[in-house]
């Protein structure tokens, strides 16, 4: 039974959606604020988190951002009236898997819960096990997260870490950008291809200390890792 961090202040929503997650075989635990909700979630395990944005004290951007400082790889939704597009790609460049605007269909939410945790399990089962990389004077530790070069530590975050691996697995050749896409994010949008690009953008700096290597972009068909 996957364990559910909630965090909304609406009462009603909030207990609506406990009922409705928990009669679907999941457990929730509901928070108002986001401090509570932080405070649940550094205090105890949790395999999702739904934040709405809109929080009194500290709203759901930073509740996110606290989370994937402790934890990289749990996914997160926002659930949120905050329909605005630099909202939308605000989440996603913080690594969020999804972005759901209020009102919204219960049954397409549990949909998208239950996609990610499929696409969760399936990549734990599938991806390709090599975790060390030689990136022309860089190392890449993908099982840590750490990009290092003489002079130069990152700890980078887990989707920059996810797409530099997949670039790492093709070296030199084309990855589609669909590809990403699905494989990170879970599906292929406008929304995530903006915060690839975002991604692709932090990765060339990271890496701009060696001028033989780049991160090629093939306009409309994907990126090539050149080293």
């Amino acid at each position: 039974m996957a364990r559910i961090l909630l965090v909304e202040d609406d009462v009603s929503m909030g207990f609506l959606l406990v009922d409705f997650l928990e009669s679907n075989s999941f457990d929730v635990k509901l928070y108002k604020n986001g401090e509570k909700g932080l405070e649940a979630f550094k205090n105890s395990e949790y395999d999702f988190c739904i934040l709405d944005v809109m929080l009194p004290g500290m709203d759901g951007f930073t509740i996110a951002e606290n989370i994937r400082k402790e934890n990289k790889k749990v996914p997160i939704i926002f659930l949120t009236a905050r329909a605005m597009k630099q909202d939308k790609i605000k989440g996603f460049t913080l690594g969020v898997d999804d972005y759901i605007t209020k009102p919204f269909d219960e049954d397409e939410l549990l949909c998208r819960i239950q996609a990610i945790l499929n696409r969760i399990n399936l990549q734990e089962n599938t991806l390709p096990q090599e975790t060390s990389f030689e990136i022309g004077e860089y190392n890449f530790d993908a099982e840590n997260q750490l990009l290092s070069a003489s002079e130069f530590s990152k700890r980078l975050t887990q989707k920059e870490s996810d797409v530099l691996k997949m670039l790492c697995l093709s070296v030199n050749n084309i990855v589609k950008r669909e590809d990403i896409l699905v494989a990170i994010w879970g599906e292929n949008d406008y929304f995530h291809g903006r915060s690839l690009d975002v991604f692709i953008a932090k990765l060339r700096k990271y890496l701009k200390e060696d001028p033989t290597i780049s991160i090629e972009n093939v306009p409309k068909v994907g990126f090539v890792l050149n080293v």
